[in-house]
């Protein structure tokens, strides 16, 4: 089969996709990938070749320079409009001829009308509960437009919703979010859940990393993702070693899209780019990070405690919450937290009934190599559904 799947972001949100177009292609399917233009290197890493899907979601966001936010918001308005039209072509593009199209959550209202339009099923990969809903705020009426103009493009009739229910597969796990687990079990399966969707990649850094951390204690996991740029990366470090300092331990600091390059050193605390989590966050005694999903998953299936300094964007304060009420760790949002908060959230997370509480659901989260084939299982039972009418 041909499967086209495309997903827009950084990082965190392109990771999934590439994990089930690698699992897929190890299947023998026909796999076309479209992921933002900055990672279509880092699919070449996974050996999947990908095309430019949309303009450059890092750097765009990160460079631009926001005067006020009424300019603020009409920039990302502006953006959002643009890159849907491209998104819209490339899917209409790649589209032909394939038996099943799987995009992310930005991406569903658009993939549904190309789906439409050639007659195919379609599927959703969603990394966070609300994925499923509309957008809100000022995102909603510009995607809601330019899913209208597309369907004007394609000559399809004017629709308020899509009729038919399309898979949207819940790449995290049932156990995070008990009650919506519960809600959609009576469905008739179109929302299943698989757990986090993982390449497990091994970096440069990796051995260096594993050998400085059997030299001493567990350090503490820092690292705040490839899509959130520290303006006062120096300041972050050094209040990370201070309070490190104060509770005798060492740090291991991701510097992920910042630059540390002015940050103070000490014998305690390590700065890399990047690490395998799969591979060093067993090895860590806690992990402190942005709250992405998928940095999430890894600190909870390494079975150690986890602290979300959280940024008013997407899903990231709903996964403080979640480790909050699984009681593997707690959330603070990243512009309140200082020196003694930190000081004070480290010590509640390595509170021996916390780590022993992060080796209990540890126990119970889904592996990852089942994660990606139970993924595949539902893409390629979608896919077999064949085209509309046919």
């Amino acid at each position: 089969m041909k499967m086209v799947l495309a997903g827009y972001g950084t990082r965190g949100d392109t990771e999934p996709f590439a994990a089930v177009g690698r699992e897929l292609l190890r299947r023998g399917h026909d796999v076309c990938m479209a992921v933002a233009p900055e990672l279509v290197g880092f699919l070449e890493l996974a050996e999947l070749d990908a095309v430019p899907f949309g303009p450059e979601s890092l750097a765009s966001g990160r460079n631009r320079t926001i005067q006020d936010p009424v300019t603020g918001v009409v920039d990302e308005q502006e953006c959002l409009s643009r890159a849907m039209v491209q998104w819209g072509t490339t899917l209409t593009a790649l589209a032909n001829g394939a038996d099943l199209l799987i995009t992310g959550r930005i991406e569903q209202g658009l993939a549904a009308n190309v789906a439409e339009y050639y007659g195919i099923p379609q599927a959703t990969l969603h990394f966070f509960p609300g994925a499923h809903l509309p957008l809100s705020g000022w995102a909603g009426p510009v995607t809601e437009e330019a899913e209208a103009a597309q369907r004007r493009a394609l000559g399809l009739p004017e629709v308020t919703e899509h009729s038919t229910r399309s898979l949207e597969i819940q790449a995290y796990d049932a156990l995070c979010f008990p009650e919506l687990a519960a809600e959609w079990a009576d469905g008739d399966g179109w929302r299943p859940f698989v757990g986090a969707l993982t390449l497990e990649l091994p970096t440069e850094a990796d051995d260096e990393v594993l050998s400085w951390i059997a030299e001493g204690t567990p350090p503490i996991y820092f690292g705040f993702g490839s899509g959130v740029w520290l303006p006062n990366a120096a300041q972050t470090v050094g209040a990370i070693s201070v309070a490190c300092a104060r509770l005798g331990k060492r740090a291991l600091f991701c510097s992920g899209a910042s630059d540390f390059n002015d940050a103070p050193h000490s014998d305690h605390v390590k700065v890399v780019g990047a690490v395998n989590h799969s591979a060093v966050f067993p090895a860590c005694r806690a992990v402190v990070h942005q709250g992405g999903a998928g940095t999430t998953a890894a600190g909870m299936r390494a079975g150690i405690p986890t602290l979300i300094l959280w940024h008013p964007i997407n899903d990231q304060r709903i996964w403080a919450d979640a480790v909050r009420r699984l009681k593997v760790g707690s959330g603070r949002a990243f512009s309140v937290s200082n020196l003694g908060s930190l000081v004070a959230d480290l010590r509640s997370i390595l509170d021996p009934q916390c780590i022993t509480r992060a080796r209990e659901v540890a126990a119970q989260m889904t592996k990852p190599a089942l994660s990606v084939a139970s993924a595949a299982d539902l893409l390629e039972d979608a896919g077999r559904m064949g085209r509309v009418g046919a």
